[in-house]
């Protein structure tokens, strides 16, 4: 988490400090302090424990963080843990009252809690992230003042409290022998959770989303959807933290209703973009869709396109009468006017046309707008490939580049030789390294082996594929390894067809994609957040439907996002998808109006058929494999075009795949066990 020192030193002149100090000494010198104060509580619950300043962060800005009061109470001998937010006084014009009250945690029975994690590193703020019996987690609590280790021992007072074998910072409440198999299995990611410090299993042996799939629904306070997959191959192990690991951060999306409006002035603030359209000057949010229907009708009426709406992807029939709003951009429409069609694959004696004697690249642009109409000859990747990725720099010449390769090489190479020299004895006392490495042996062995260049045993190209992503967990030590990554250096190994070259072009993936594996989510967060703004910008109608069907969290989406459609599309088709978002041509976060284009061509369906959460989540989960590639970049390309300014207003800086912001603290996710 980004702060200055001095919000770690001095929190004097802020505001929600100031609250909790009011409020806090108040309640705490109560004489009736063993009574439960909020109204939805039960009047003769008993007062455990109470920790003021502690605080949610809805965004990756640390300026717009939620404070409130931690309370445990109990009552006929059930332990409840609430977080109420401070009502009053607020450091940020942002976030509303109301946004305030969305991350409410009221009065949730530790019968119902299955585990907690905590995090406490030595510079930083302490948080607990509380899992829930369903698999689903609330935001983590970050404690300003300190206190995790007190907060723990008062929970162990009242219930059972078991540390984790599998993972020392994690905390097994109650009943720890039950395997937790109450999880969104239908999100189908067996090789493609994040989970940094390297304790988890595959809940399927590469299942499909479309076996044996069952729903429900687990009521804790406030409806919460989840997916349960009936018919499971069960663990060979019943620690419940291997399954825990595998899902924490899908389900810690699902709950925190990251989606809601906590910043609605993003689309206010110009950001200091220049003006795409005059038109769209001082319109309010809900006016750009029906002005932008305008424009698109106009350019329409102006241009001869030169192919037909039936080379686009249709809206699928629906079977009932709903009556579905209409799109506001008229999509099929948009499309024809501004997504132009592709293009041939660039080949070889194109790109050397765009090189100088000496092997730069004249115009970095024209590559790029090259690439992204029509992509790259297969063998051509391997020259292109380190430019969009960020490995070579434009303006290098043949020789720099051929040096860099030298030194990069050997790089490597005392890189690899870090973990290598690793003896057994020494193994057997450095865990982080026997876990990683484990997860890794496991993940590798299931990562594309159906494509050839991966199948069969003692593959050779699965043994680098291994010893890479080891080097990487050695060179970026905070990250580590994470499920996931795997899946986003196949290809990158099968196009390079050398070690060294691909882990460094997977280094530079890393650098932009990193943060998609960080603990605390906020990479995630960030993504999801931004993709709920580009959906009410671009379709009020389908954004509003999802608000009222509590899907506003767009969790939905999450494996497009985690690992950029890999799992929607063929290898081939997936190299072409990576390629042109890669070139940031148009935008650097083009990935999410890919999956707007998606949603607004399924939009009929979802609408008319009243998808709610758990049909939508399997409706998408099936989409795998049935979306057409080149309509669909041609449909956000057009998507892009028209949100202009405003797209890019409703995107926080430092959104991956933007650079980080450079505060340090890239990773700041391992915690050192004292």
């Amino acid at each position: 988490m980004s702060m200055e020192a001095s919000e770690l030193q001095d929190l004097s002149d802020d505001a929600d400090y100031a609250a909790s100090q009011q409020q806090g000494s108040a309640s705490m010198m109560r004489s009736d302090s063993g009574k439960r104060s909020s109204p939805s509580e039960h009047d003769d619950a008993e007062l455990i424990y109470l920790k003021d300043n502690v605080a949610i962060h809805p965004t990756q800005f640390a300026s717009e963080r939620i404070s409130g009061r931690l309370k445990l109470t109990k009552q006929d001998s059930v332990l409840f843990l609430s977080w109420i937010p401070y009502k009053g006084q607020t450091s940020n014009a942002k976030l509303s009252e109301k946004d305030r009250s969305l991350y409410t945690i009221t009065a949730v029975p530790f019968t119902e809690v299955r585990s907690i994690r905590r995090h406490t590193p030595t510079l930083g703020w302490q948080y607990v992230i509380v899992v829930l019996s369903s698999g689903l987690a609330f935001p983590p609590l970050y404690f300003y003042n300190g206190g995790v280790r007190e907060f723990l021992a008062i929970v162990k007072q009242h219930v059972f409290l078991a540390r984790s074998s599998e993972d020392p910072n994690v905390f097994i409440v109650n009943d720890f022998q039950s395997p937790l198999q109450r999880t969104l299995s239908s999100l189908e990611l067996p090789s493609s959770l994040p989970v940094a410090s390297g304790q988890s299993v595959y809940p399927l042996d590469g299942g499909s989303s479309n076996e044996n799939q069952g729903r429900t629904s687990a009521d804790i306070g406030n409806r919460v959807s989840s997916v349960i997959q009936s018919g499971l191959r069960k663990h060979k192990s019943h620690d419940p933290t291997r399954d825990l690991s595998i899902h924490l951060l899908e389900k810690f999306s699902l709950v925190t209703k990251f989606a809601r409006d906590t910043t609605t002035q993003l689309f206010s603030e110009n950001n200091g973009f220049g003006s795409v359209d005059k038109r769209w000057n001082n319109l309010p949010v809900h006016s750009y869709p029906e002005k932008l229907s305008n424009i698109a009708e106009e350019k329409h009426n102006e241009i001869r396109h030169s192919y037909s709406e039936n080379d686009l992807l249709k809206d699928e029939e629906i079977s009932n009468d709903i009556d579905v709003p209409a799109d506001p951009l008229e999509f099929n429409k948009l499309s024809l006017v501004w997504g132009k069609p592709r293009q041939p694959p660039m080949g070889h004696k194109e790109f050397t046309a765009l090189l100088d004697s000496e092997g730069r690249v004249v115009e970095s642009k024209a590559l790029r707008e090259r690439v992204f109409y029509g992509g790259i000859e297969h063998q051509l990747r391997r020259e292109v490939w380190p430019f969009l990725l960020g490995y070579y720099a434009y303006d290098s010449t043949y020789a720099e580049r051929e040096y860099l390769r030298s030194v990069k090489r050997m790089e490597y190479a005392t890189l690899k030789q870090q973990w290598q020299s690793i003896s057994p004895e020494q193994a057997k006392r450095f865990t982080k390294y026997r876990e990683r490495k484990g997860l890794i042996d496991k993940d590798v062995v299931r990562t594309d082996r159906a494509f050839e260049y991966y199948e069969g045993d003692d593959n050779l190209h699965v043994n680098s594929m291994r010893d890479i992503l080891l080097t990487y967990s050695f060179y970026n030590f905070d990250l580590g390894y994470c499920q996931g990554m795997s899946d986003y250096l196949s290809p990158i190994l099968f196009v390079m067809e050398d070690e060294s070259e691909s882990f460094w072009c997977f280094v530079a993936l890393m650098e932009r994609l990193g943060p998609n594996f960080n603990r605390d989510q906020n990479g995630m967060h960030t993504q999801l957040f931004a993709l709920s703004k580009l959906v009410e910008l671009l379709d009020t109608p389908l954004h509003n439907y999802f608000k009222q069907n509590d899907c506003l969290n767009y969790f939905f989406c999450f494996r497009w996002i985690l690992i950029q459609f890999k799992r929607e599309f063929e290898y081939e088709k997936t190299m072409q998808l990576w390629e042109v978002m890669w070139t940031h041509y148009l935008s650097e976060h083009f990935h999410l109006y890919v999956c707007v284009a998606v949603l607004k061509r399924c939009r009929s369906k979802i609408m008319g058929e009243q998808m709610d959460f758990d049909t939508l989540l399997k409706f998408i989960n099936e989409l795998s494999g049935h979306i057409d590639l080149d309509s669909t970049v041609r449909d956000a390309e057009a998507l892009c075009i028209c949100a202009g300014e405003n797209g890019a207003a409703s995107i926080p800086p430092g959104t991956p795949p933007s650079l980080p912001l450079d505060d340090g603290t890239l990773y700041p996710q391992e915690d050192d066990v004292l």
